[in-house]
Order: C-alpha cells, then structure tokens, then sequence
C-alpha cells in the first residue's frame, strides 16, 4: 500500500526535471518503511520531458519508489493537470511539487509527521525563492504570516496564504474539496481550492522551515493567472463571507484602490460604506461622489475622513510592505483586531 504520492503536473520541464527528481531522490524519508509513489502528469508537453522522465523511472524503480507517467496529448491546463496526476494515484497521502522546484531533503518527513496526526489540515512551509531576491515582498509576506493570519490575510493579491507549491495533505482533504477546477490557462485553481477547504471547516499548518526552492521565471504557470479574475474571486467572497455581518464599514484608501472596491459593491454593501479613510491631505475632506454612467444620475456621496478618525470595521485597500513602514505603523496605533476590526483587501 502507498503511503504518500508525490504529485506534479508538467509541461515542458525539461529544463528542471532533473534537478526536481534529484530532490525527491533525496528525500530521507525514502530510507524509512513509508511507501512513496511519484506521479507525473505530462500536459501535452512538446519538448522532450517524455523521454527524460523514463530514465527517471528506470532510477526510482531501483530504490523501490514508483514513478507513474501519465498526461494528456493536448495541454488541458494545471488544475486539469493535478486532478489527473491524483486520479491516478494510490497514496494516502498527497505531496504537491511544480517540476521547476526543489525540496529540501526533509520535506515530506516533516510535512507528513503533521499531516498524519492532523487529517482536515492542509500543511504548507515556508519557501525560498530562487534567483535569490526575487520577490522579496511577496517571500516576506508568505514566510512571516502569524497562524492566524494563515486564515485572515486571504483576500491579498498574492493568493492563498500557504503557497500550493508546498501544499501537502491527507487525500480526504483533496476529496472533500472534490479536486481543482479546470476551467483552463488564467484560472486560480490553487485559490478557489484554498477557499473551498477552508469554507469547509478545513485547517491550515505551515512548517516554519524553509522546505521548498521556489522558482521565479517568466514561463511560470502563475503569470497565466489573470490578476482581475483573482480580484473578482476574492471580492465575491468579502461580500458572501465578510460584509453579511457588519451593519456598516469604512473603506481604507480614497485612491484608485478603494474607489475600485466601492464601485464593484452590491447596492446592499454599498449602501453600508459610510467612509473613506486616508493619509492624504489633498484627500482629506472631500466628498467623493460615484457617478452611474448607465442612469446619469450621483448614486452616493462618500465623505474622506483621516484614518485617525476612522472607526471600525474597516477594509483596508494598501498593499504591505510599500511604505518603508508607514502604513504599517499607523494601522499598529488604532489597535484593532484583524479579522474583526478591519479585513485587508489589496
């Protein structure tokens, strides 16, 4: 019986997959009496990943370890991809793995030491990006997010808060989601996965060690993914999830950002905003009118007051980490609870 699968959708790897087989060729866990199985889904790839990957296969068999190939001849996208790899699968567990990463030589011990005692939770770690300084941002974000931020800073643009590169779980959680969704290239299928098992009453772990090689390249399969639709899937969830249960709210940003929120409301939630909030001077004190185009008419007048004044709930349209620490600092001296107090939407 297989313990753990190792799960990858490819296409055209062949410039990474030797260095993704050799990290999971090192794994320690391979040493122990748990059974693992690899199983590569190759997404219509045109290069030579296909004969590349049967050497790979000839290697595994002689350490016990079975590498499963299986794919499409056309690419049918990444959530198509992993759903396919998994059908395919015997494990119990499900390691995820993009064939441009690398793992670190304890990742699946550690990750299935958790997973194993803690079955409804899907178990990420922290992650270092390669070329080095790439998205330092984003990297920060990702590795220092408290265990309570893992389910309340979910609305940021950089997607779910345990990067599915490092997503390992007990199969019951992949199941009880019911697999990715594979509507195709530009969808998020990491992000409505994200938010279905959480939705769910699922949990969320990270491994505070760094367990996985994160590769940035302009070919990534994430630069496919349509900053808009994620935006549009995250603002229909603020206002199933969030907005039902505040009777009023105050939008952080009288910019771009804030004004975009605002205008894409439900009447319903719009007629709930009774401010915008700002650090801007030139802003403070104005009234910011939202026209209708369709019915040439003013739908509401939203006064901008400064964000001293401003008192909760609040959703905050400012992305972190931009400031040098401003913004930070001025959010810190309200002394509101995240989650409760405020929800951060950038």
């Amino acid at each position: 019986m297989t313990d753990i699968s190792i799960i990858i959708p490819l296409y055209n790897g062949v410039k990474w997959i030797n260095n993704c087989m050799k990290s999971i060729a090192s794994q320690t866990i391979i040493s122990t009496d748990i059974k693992l199985e690899i199983v590569v889904y190759n997404d219509g790839s045109i290069d030579d990943s296909a004969k590349l990957l049967t050497k790979w296969q000839e290697h595994f068999s002689k350490c016990g370890v079975d590498l499963i190939i299986t794919g499409s001849p056309i690419s049918k996208g990444v959530g198509a991809a992993k759903n396919g790899a998994v059908k395919k699968s015997c494990g119990s567990f499900l390691c995820f793995q993009d064939i441009d990463d690398i793992m670190h030589q304890d990742r699946i011990m550690l990750q299935w030491n958790y997973a194993n005692y803690h079955r409804n939770t899907l178990v990420g770690s922290r992650v270092c990006r390669t070329p080095i300084n790439s998205t330092p941002r984003f990297v920060r974000w990702a590795n220092s997010l408290t265990p309570a931020q893992l389910k309340l800073q979910i609305y940021m643009s950089n997607g779910p808060t345990l990067l599915m590169p490092t997503w390992f779980c007990h199969k019951s959680v992949y199941d009880r989601v019911g697999g990715f969704n594979e509507s195709g290239l530009g969808t998020p299928e990491d992000l409505i996965f994200f938010y279905n098992h959480v939705d769910l009453g699922g949990d969320l772990h990270r491994i505070d060690e760094e367990l996985v090689i994160y590769t940035y390249h302009e070919l990534s399969a994430t630069f496919s993914v349509k900053r808009e639709l994620i935006w549009q899937i995250q603002l229909e969830r603020l206002q199933i999830h969030v907005f039902p249960k505040w009777s009023n709210f105050i939008v952080w940003n009288a910019g771009k950002s804030g004004r975009k929120l605002v205008r894409a409301l439900s009447p319903e939630n719009l007629e709930k905003v009774t401010a915008f909030c700002d650090v801007d001077v030139k802003k403070i004190g104005r009234t910011i009118e939202l026209y209708c185009q369709k019915k040439r008419i003013i739908i509401k007048k939203i006064p901008v007051i400064h964000f001293r004044d401003a008192k909760p709930p609040l959703v905050i349209c400012v992305k972190l980490d931009l400031t040098k620490g401003q913004f930070e600092s001025n959010l810190k001296s309200l002394n509101l609870k995240e989650g409760e107090d405020y929800i951060l939407f950038s």
